[in-house]
């Protein structure tokens, strides 16, 4: 499981003081990040073969300006040619949101899913754990 924490910004919140709805899965994605590690030693992008095919954010309760965020990040299960992220977000010690999202492994070349190879695999199965429930 990784483990980042996010500032929120003023330019987050809405009228009511809470995080934007729009927020959470950017901070999702952010810290979807080490597992693009997986897929590469360097920042060049184009290397990963990965696309994202479906994402969902549950938002359990309010999200606040101005206290610190922590997000967790694990792999749910390993398919074939996709694999399932599980996130939380955290607040004060509560639960505030939790979501998925579908990676696929994906050919640039011939715009298609491929099967996960195998040193990608072991390393993603080694990530695998529940996604927490509160």
């Amino acid at each position: 499981m990784f483990s980042m924490v996010v500032s929120p910004r003023f330019y987050e919140t809405d009228a009511f003081g809470h995080i934007n709805n729009t927020v959470l899965p950017g901070w999702f994605e952010t810290a979807r990040e080490p597992i693009f590690r997986l897929f590469t030693n360097d920042s060049d992008l184009t290397r990963i073969n990965l696309i994202l095919a479906r994402i969902e954010v549950d938002f359990v309760a309010q999200t606040y300006y101005g206290k610190e965020v922590t997000l967790k990040t694990g792999i749910e299960r390993v398919g074939n040619s996709s694999f399932v992220v599980w996130q939380a977000a955290y607040q004060e010690g509560a639960l505030v949101a939790r979501g998925k999202a579908v990676q696929v492994y994906f050919s640039q070349q011939t715009q298609k899913s491929e099967p996960l190879p195998d040193h990608y695999r072991i390393k993603l199965e080694a990530l695998v754990s529940a996604p927490p429930q509160s």
